[in-house]
């Protein structure tokens, strides 16, 4: 029997449940399609580390005696073609929940023999739902479920030794890749970082998670994203540290690392059911904002020009390297939705556009929550004071004197609002907006919108 492994968002070959179903008892021949739909809205800087993913799987599969086949263009073509060439009898691909996955691989299924796996999540969207059948839109219930449902063991597997493969199929070749120093990429790369959070960081993960001058997280989600890091195999792990956790704070923090992961799945889950997420508001009274939209203060922002010192910083970080720290995101995105009043999904768009980890479901709940129009949203009042983020977070300014080097020689008790000490800096901005005032401005501009 010959199969096609259709390569998707698992750039791996341990714990990949499709890659066992394509090969059992058959030849097996591993296939990426550059898809054009998705590569347009793919920037660069996120191509490159999944080419350069590709890279490594190719030298995964060649050592096992496989080869890895690449081509570009529509997946339905492709692989009608595959299927001609090859003789195979059936496609094998992981499930994919997205609005477009899900509608690509529907039409797909109706012409070609295509056999979708689930190992992307835990829990398949279908199998996380209240007892009325309908789906869960608040994390703290789904999350309850979500664990009470889990088995005992997830049962990651390790990668085959062989690969037998399918002779004679030609490939395109993997576009350039290029040197990535924070974050090189492939399974080898994710399983060493995972190794060393867990060896080193899990057990502090609840207090230092959220302070911006120390490496408290794991930085796994560029992995997870492409798979080259399978989620339920972090669940795995995540749980393994909270059984052998040697008191109840590490316990603890090991539980908050796996209630990050929760999450991760818990907004793959509301873009399954509620793919109208993607572009509107979930809570549509949000939809009826007043939005100022000033492209000016949308620029500064953009550029990490606003005058804030921690916006600055964390905006000036994702530009540099494509990762900005989670605790980071949120100050940003209040900063952009509450105190410049502007549309949630500008900030969301710019996310996608330099994000190296950006994905459609994380990122657009975690903009949804922060605006407050999401399901398991913070209040609409709940407003991020910059200043006060930044001194919590960040207390001697380590963080911002790293990506803001214009305030570096400023001192701890300056460093966050250095205009309050009227204090002039001839190469950085002065704030684009009172705080104070903002708050006020934005809490109008929600009320109105509830009424």
């Amino acid at each position: 029997m010959k199969t096609i492994w259709w390569i998707r968002r698992d750039l791996r070959l341990g714990d990949n449940l499709t890659l066992q179903a394509a090969s059992r008892e058959a030849q097996v021949l591993p296939v990426f399609i550059l898809d054009p739909r998705l590569l347009t809205g793919t920037p660069a800087r996120r191509q490159a580390f999944l080419f350069n993913g590709l890279q490594t799987l190719a030298a995964d599969l060649q050592m096992r005696g496989s080869n890895l086949v690449i081509r570009r263009g529509d997946p339905a073509k492709i692989l009608a073609e595959l299927i001609a060439d090859s003789g195979a009898q059936t496609v094998f691909a992981e499930e994919d929940f997205t609005p477009y996955a899900v509608q690509r691989d529907k039409a797909i299924a109706e012409q070609l023999p295509l056999t979708l796996i689930q190992r992307q999540l835990v829990h398949h969207p279908m199998a996380v739902l209240k007892s009325n059948g309908q789906p869960y839109t608040i994390y703290t219930p789904f999350s309850k479920t979500w664990k009470s449902i889990m088995p005992g063991s997830l049962h990651p597997t390790p990668a085959p030794d062989t690969i037998s493969t399918i002779p004679g199929i030609t490939s395109d070749p993997i576009p350039a890749r290029s040197t990535e120093q924070l974050f090189p990429a492939g399974e080898a790369e994710a399983n060493k970082r995972l190794t060393s959070f867990l060896d080193e960081r899990i057990y502090d993960y609840g207090e230092n998670r959220n302070r911006l001058d120390i490496d408290g997280t794991s930085a796994l989600s560029p992995y997870l994203h492409f798979g080259m890091l399978g989620l339920r195999s972090a669940v795995d792990y995540a749980r393994q540290a909270i059984s052998v956790s040697h008191n109840e704070e590490s316990r603890k923090s090991s539980q908050t690392w796996l209630n990050e992961l929760i999450w991760r799945e818990f907004y793959i889950h509301i873009l399954y059911h509620f793919p109208h997420v993607q572009k509107n508001s979930f809570r549509t009274q949000y939809d009826q904002i007043q939005w100022r939209n000033d492209p000016d203060e949308f620029e500064a922002w953009k550029q990490g020009q606003t005058g804030y010192p921690v916006v600055d910083a964390a905006m000036r970080q994702m530009l540099a390297t494509g990762w900005m720290h989670n605790r980071a995101r949120m100050i940003v995105a209040s900063f952009l939705v509450k105190d410049l009043l502007i549309d949630w999904r500008w900030g969301e768009h710019w996310f996608m556009q330099n994000l190296l980890d950006g994905d459609v479901a994380a990122n657009n709940g975690g903009w949804q929550w922060t605006a407050g129009t999401g399901t398991d949203a913070a209040p609409y009042f709940r407003i991020f004071n910059p200043l006060l983020q930044s001194k919590k977070f960040d207390p001697q300014g380590v963080y911002i004197k790293k990506w803001v080097p214009e305030l570096a020689h400023l001192d701890a008790n300056i460093i966050h609002a250095p205009w309050e000490k009227n204090i002039t800096l001839a190469n950085y901005p002065e704030p684009v907006v009172d705080h104070k005032f903002a708050r006020q401005r934005t809490l109008e501009a929600y009320k109105n919108a509830r009424s």
